[in-house]
């Protein structure tokens, strides 16, 4: 009689913590906080993507202007420069979105290839044959729907870090994303007081 007790006890704790951590699950948010940060990553991912693509785009640029505007020295050196940097920072971005300084750095690094870029492009004005040259027409519509692409990758992560931050604040789901997952904010991109500069090959 006594072990049928037993056995009847460690079903019923077996059934309460079953039931117990089913309830949890469903209820903590665990599940949708693990989608969340998922969607945050795919979201980071995709903005990575697309400065790449920047990068290559204006690396195939440099060459021709260099075919044509051999007295840019200098603009073309900082771009060049710029670049580098920011190819850099692409490869190590990946663990940006963990920590803010990071993320702060590799903001700041990519918006100063965009400046670097911006100043280049008025170089363009002073050399028609350079604005009639096929390859480079081609690369400035490139860029310029990569420029696109970039803006709106990056107000897709805002998007989704808004969500996920706000979500991860919220009872019970920030305890759950406290003292269990022990996760943090995110950091986003963040607009500087001055106008940030604008890519446009158009007259």
């Amino acid at each position: 009689m006594t072990k049928l007790i037993m056995t009847c006890v460690f079903a019923v704790v077996v059934f309460a913590i079953i039931s117990s951590t089913v309830w949890f699950i469903r209820n903590s948010g665990y599940n949708e906080i693990q989608g969340q940060d998922e969607n945050v990553k795919a979201q980071w991912a995709e903005v990575q993507n697309q400065y790449k693509r920047r990068n290559d785009l204006i690396g195939n640029l440099v060459s021709v202007v260099k075919g044509y505007a051999t007295h840019e020295k200098t603009t073309l050196e900082n771009v060049i420069s710029a670049r580098y940097r920011s190819a850099q920072a692409n490869k190590t971005g990946k663990d940006a979105i963990n920590n803010p300084e990071d993320f702060k750095k590799f903001q700041k690094t990519q918006d100063n290839l965009t400046s670097a870029l911006s100043r280049l492009l008025l170089v363009y004005e002073q050399y028609p044959n350079l604005k009639a040259d096929q390859h480079f027409v081609k690369l400035q519509d490139q860029i310029e729907t990569t420029e696109n692409s970039i803006a709106e990758a990056r107000n897709n992560y805002i998007a989704s870090v808004n969500t996920y931050n706000k979500y991860i604040r919220y009872l019970p789901t920030s305890i759950t994303a406290k003292y269990i997952l022990g996760l943090k904010l995110r950091p986003t991109f963040e607009y500087d007081n001055d106008k940030a500069p604008v890519i446009d090959f158009k007259d």
